[in-house]
């Protein structure tokens, strides 16, 4: 069973997408590149190429979740002008679709944490161009974010499933430690940037808990036969928290780009 089991739907309709800044930037890695290649791991629903998919000829996307897959495969169908690959894999078993096939981008948002990074680095050596970049990104969660509301309603969380931070049906999340751009560096792409994007989002309450089926620690199939009994104290406390301008997240989301 997979970590997002039963989420997709509603990670494709509540996950917030990439900040246009960080899809300028990762646009601009081949401003000057012919017919440039994206490739994106752990790809989800699609969000990073639906963002970029105007500055590229080809995309190919990994992803593990039969179900997300499907939500990108409908999602990225009509675009026009970008011949669109889709591969069933772990972003580990990744196999390139011809021997002579290079990516000139390669993102992964939201995911390396889920990943045996090592790995990855060292198939992205083999099958990115010389001048090829590696951008991992991402913003945390409402699990970490901090903030009144968001605390409550992790407090809820815990309260039905537990202290500990789930990662799908049977199992806990593991934390990384280490940031993303030293282990950057130790890879092949060591010449390593680092840019941060302030993002103050506004979520209803109503979009909270669509966010919360989105995610491994909170998905509905992890309650049972509670979720309805959940779902009805979240928003009744998102709602007290709610002051008629919205929930207020403040985040920052983190491009690590490595070139070799």
């Amino acid at each position: 069973m997979s970590t997002f089991d039963g989420t997709a739907s509603y990670y494709r309709t509540f996950r917030p997408g990439i900040p246009d800044e960080a899809a300028r930037l990762l646009a601009g890695t081949v401003r000057h590149v012919d017919a440039p290649v994206l490739l994106d791991l752990g790809s989800g629903t699609g969000q990073v190429p639906l963002a970029l998919h105007t500055a590229f000829a080809e995309i190919d996307v990994v992803e593990a979740d039969a179900g997300m897959l499907a939500e990108a495969e409908r999602a990225l169908a009509a675009l026009p002008g970008t011949i669109v690959r889709l591969h069933h894999s772990r972003a580990e078993d990744f196999a390139p679709p011809a021997a002579t096939w290079k990516a000139d981008l390669v993102t992964i948002c939201r995911a390396f944490h889920w990943m045996d990074q090592q790995k990855v680095l060292t198939m992205l050596d083999r099958c990115t161009t010389s001048t090829g970049a590696v951008a991992v990104m991402g913003d945390g969660s409402l699990w970490t974010a901090r903030s009144a509301w968001t605390d409550a309603l992790r407090e809820l969380i815990q309260s039905y499933l537990g202290a500990e931070r789930r990662a799908g049906q049977n199992s806990t999340y593991n934390a990384h430690d280490r940031p993303y751009a030293e282990i950057m560096a130790e890879s092949a792409f060591s010449d390593v940037e680092e840019h941060r994007f302030e993002v103050r989002r506004q979520w209803s309450p109503e979009h909270v808990v669509g966010y919360l089926s989105s995610t491994s620690f909170a998905a509905r199939p992890l309650f049972g036969d509670r979720w309805s009994e959940f779902e009805t104290q979240a928003l009744e406390l998102l709602r007290q928290h709610d002051q008629g301008d919205g929930l207020v997240e403040n985040a920052e989301f983190t491009v690590v780009l490595g070139r070799r």
